[in-house]
């Protein structure tokens, strides 16, 4: 071989393993739910649009993502929010693939326009649980390690305002018992891709019976972890699994939790996984606790993000119509 060709060749395994390290950084600088999230939606765009109907994916005509999310809107429950994730999904893969994404294209923007203005742009956000439906449930639940685990899973949740990901990330290293109570390290969230992490206290509750922080320590005493994930499964047979849980199976097991405590399944259908850290938001603003000290435990770093949580609580703290003498 001669040198040149051996040049040529070293520069081809180059940019090939360059190639590589891109798309691993590219993936890396996205959460994983974010990546699956774009995934099951490109696959709704080719499976469900694109090939029933002969068109052509990738790269996508504007009239073709104009006709997909108009689809979306006359023929599917698909809310606005919906679609337009959506669309980021498409153009994301777009951008991958090296492709001008028909994204922001005329047609396809004043078609989500449209949609928007018929059907609304307003999440449908599930119930939060608040103090009075926390207790109801912990009255509830059953003898054993099932009923401990769920104790403690619930109250720290809702103390510590957290996701349903940060929830089923916790690692025993995270927490910390101090003569104050518990404080929680988050090490990543939704909001903190890069992994800087931060603290979150959680003080010793007045009850024993709904303290958060005796629940936890209660629960890792019986279990003796010592390290390794937090909060895992129980089966029926009492035995703890070595591997935590998942993100999605916090809000069956709010569910399961809420029907033990005998909540009508109408009910229940309107709790999930969001209901915790919703619940203390609403909650909190209901008892009239200042915005800034909500988002100090949240995270949040906008206060109209946090008031898209506090929802119905805050409708009643400092209400004009209270001065109307009715």
């Amino acid at each position: 071989m001669s040198e040149d060709l051996a040049l040529v060749k070293a520069q081809s395994d180059l940019m090939r393993g360059l190639t590589e390290d891109i798309e691993e950084f590219i993936r890396a600088a996205r959460a994983p739910a974010t990546v699956r999230a774009y995934q099951s939606d490109w696959k709704d765009f080719v499976v469900s649009f694109c090939k029933p109907y002969g068109l052509t994916p990738l790269p996508a005509t504007s009239g073709t993502v104009a006709g997909y999310i108009t689809f979306l809107a006359k023929y599917t429950p698909a809310h606005a929010g919906t679609i337009t994730r959506r669309l980021t999904a498409i153009s994301q893969i777009h951008q991958f693939a090296g492709q001008k994404s028909p994204v922001s294209e005329f047609l396809v923007t004043e078609t989500l326009k449209g949609i928007r203005r018929v059907k609304g742009t307003a999440q449908i956000g599930k119930e939060p649980m608040l103090t009075e439906t926390i207790r109801e449930v912990i009255a509830g639940v059953p003898d054993g390690l099932l009923g401990l685990r769920d104790t403690a899973l619930l109250l720290i949740g809702f103390a510590g305002a957290f996701r349903r990901s940060e929830i089923a990330a916790l690692m025993r290293k995270d927490a910390s018992f101090t003569p104050d109570g518990l404080v929680i390290t988050l090490r990543r969230s939704k909001t903190d891709q890069e992994g800087r992490g931060r603290e979150v206290g959680i003080p010793w509750g007045t009850n024993p019976e709904t303290c958060p922080v005796r629940a936890l320590q209660q629960w890792l005493d019986t279990v003796k972890i010592a390290d390794g994930p937090l909060f895992r499964s129980v089966d029926r047979h009492g035995n703890v699994s070595q591997q935590g849980l998942s993100p999605d199976s916090i809000g069956d097991i709010i569910k399961r939790a809420m029907l033990r405590a005998g909540f009508d399944k109408e009910v229940v259908k309107n709790f999930s996984g969001h209901s915790l850290r919703a619940g203390h938001a609403t909650q909190a603003a209901r008892n009239g606790v200042p915005e800034a000290t909500i988002m100090k435990q949240t995270g949040h770093k906008s206060v109209v993000t946090l008031r898209k949580y506090i929802r119905a609580g805050e409708l009643f703290v400092e209400n004009a119509a209270d001065s109307l003498g009715l």
